[in-house]
């Protein structure tokens, strides 16, 4: 018998940024149908549409394509099991509800909003705090079940609104073995008849997530253990559709916890402690607002990847840095932790700084061109790239190469003569003025010949080498601070170096 091929899913909904988790999730996904040259499927679960955003779509669609997580199908590219988006799926939903419903799975229920809430106020005891429309409720209220046939038919003529329900057994164990936690059972009387069909004939996410694995032949199924407590009414959808042969196999995983451990991450707690949680920004087409994401402060897609694919799975060798191929390689489900994963955007911020120290100074250069305009500073790419090249090291964002190499693009505005006054004498200022000269006649402007000529000169006029580099650092970038003072010098340029030599001369002396 052939091996079936492997395709998997990532099903996002199109209501706002898209937090690392769902990130974690296409990229397990992406590692596992990679790894045995399956297919990974985009589809956009778009069916609710009062939480439905303008824009959403679009943004998922960027986010994945900065990751270089490129799904093989999808909305945006199409497939051979097209459409992509549930919305324009609709008509496909009631005809399995229908049937459903039919067979004896599945019922109609008419009750308005004001029926269900008093409800639920009826049954509501301190033991039961939110009573749920399950088997024991549900022949107190308004549905096919409680009424006659007759008066179902006589509803339905009408148009009454209705939604239509999954009718879950009572006490019936159900399970199924997950491939990350082993066997799972669930009792259904933990389970409340969800909604499978809205009223405005949309499906939920319970019927569509099952119909759409099905009809996409998808084989396995990644997503947070969140949906866990689902798990019994999906079980029961593919058995009762007659599918339960197709179903895909399953794999819950764990959540990406706060940095204390304590629940699941959110966007409040990214913006309580200062950090980011969604991949790029997002713009809250409602208040403008923007929440800022990993790319826009500096991550490198690679680095996002790597930290995530570390939170909640480990290939057991103590390695921490992998490429994309690495990981192909070495993903396994064995290896995923069933216990949620801390985040820590210290090792996140770790993990971006060795992937910049290993970039190319080239495109590191081309990373940083934007930051620099933002900075109203232009520069060649070739002088950007020599920068990135000495400075990288201190840095753990793109864009840090200007908090480090600032003046390298601007004279200093202020000079920390603080640090040489003490110090300072007529024969330093003296020095400095002597050696702007031999500078003005070098041809050779290297970092060997700069060096040279300073320490000849120093030697020459009997002052101490180490006496005057800080006050020539000061006069090059303001402060005590940057790389090799004479890099700085022949990355500048011997115009540049002498310029900076007589204002910060005129600062020290005044």
């Amino acid at each position: 018998m052939q091996q079936q091929k492997v395709r998997v899913r990532f099903a996002p909904s199109p209501t706002g940024g898209l937090h690392l988790g769902g990130v974690r999730t296409v990229l397990f996904n992406y590692l596992f149908a990679k790894q045995h040259g399956g297919e990974f499927v985009l589809r956009i679960e778009d069916t609710d549409q009062a939480r439905y955003v303008p824009g959403a779509e679009e943004y998922i669609i960027e986010c994945l394509r900065w990751c270089g997580l490129n799904a093989d199908e999808g909305p945006h590219i199409g497939g051979p099991f097209a459409p992509y988006r549930q919305s324009e799926r609709k008509e496909t939903y009631r005809q399995f509800a229908e049937q459903l419903v039919k067979n004896g799975y599945a019922y109609y229920a008419f009750d308005t909003t004001e029926e269900l809430e008093a409800m639920r106020a009826k049954l509501k005891t301190p033991e039961n705090p939110s009573p749920q429309y399950n088997h024991a409720a549900r022949l107190q209220m308004r549905n096919s079940i409680s009424l006659s046939a007759e008066e179902t038919a006589a509803l339905l003529e009408k148009g009454t609104p209705h939604v239509i329900r999954i009718k879950m057994p009572a006490n019936e164990e159900v399970g199924f073995t997950d491939l990350i936690r082993g066997h799972v059972q669930f009792n259904t009387d933990t389970v409340d008849d969800k909604v499978l069909l809205k009223a405005d004939g949309m499906p939920t996410y319970h019927l569509a997530v099952v119909v759409d694995d099905y009809q996409m032949k998808i084989t396995h199924a990644f997503r947070g253990e969140e949906w866990l407590p689902s798990a019994p009414v999906h079980l029961l959808l593919w058995k009762y559709l007659g599918w339960e042969s197709d179903m895909p196999e399953w794999a819950h995983l764990p959540l990406i916890l706060k940095p204390d451990g304590h629940g699941k991450l959110s966007k409040r707690d990214g913006d309580r402690l200062g950090f980011p949680v969604y991949a790029m920004n997002w713009t809250d087409p409602k208040t403008n607002e923007i929440t800022k994401g990993f790319r826009e402060i500096g991550f490198l897609p690679e680095a996002f990847l790597n930290m995530l694919v570390m939170l909640g799975w480990n290939d057991g060798t103590g390695k921490e840095i992998f490429s994309m191929p690495e990981m192909i390689e070495r993903f396994s489900l064995e290896r995923v932790h069933k216990s949620g994963a801390k985040f820590d955007f210290e090792k996140a911020k770790w993990f971006n700084h060795e992937y910049i120290v290993a970039t190319d100074n080239d495109k590191l250069a081309e990373l940083f061109l934007p930051v620099l305009k933002e900075k109203g500073e232009n520069a060649s790419l070739e002088y950007i790239s020599k920068i990135a090249g000495m400075i990288k090291e201190r840095c753990h964002f793109v864009n840090e190469i200007w908090d480090h190499g600032f003046f390298f693009f601007q004279q200093p505005k202020t000079y920390d003569v603080a640090a040489v006054k003490p110090k300072w004498s007529a024969e330093k200022t003296q020095f400095f003025m002597d050696w702007a000269s031999v500078l003005e006649t070098m041809s050779d402007f290297s970092l060997e010949t700069i060096e040279e000529s300073f320490k000849q000169l120093a030697t020459s006029m009997n002052i101490k080498v180490g006496e005057l580099q800080l006050p020539f650092r000061i006069m090059l970038c303001g402060g005590k601070f940057g790389p090799t003072v004479f890099n700085i010098a022949e990355t500048l340029g011997k115009h540049e170096t002498i310029e900076r030599i007589v204002k910060g001369l005129d600062a020290i002396n005044a």
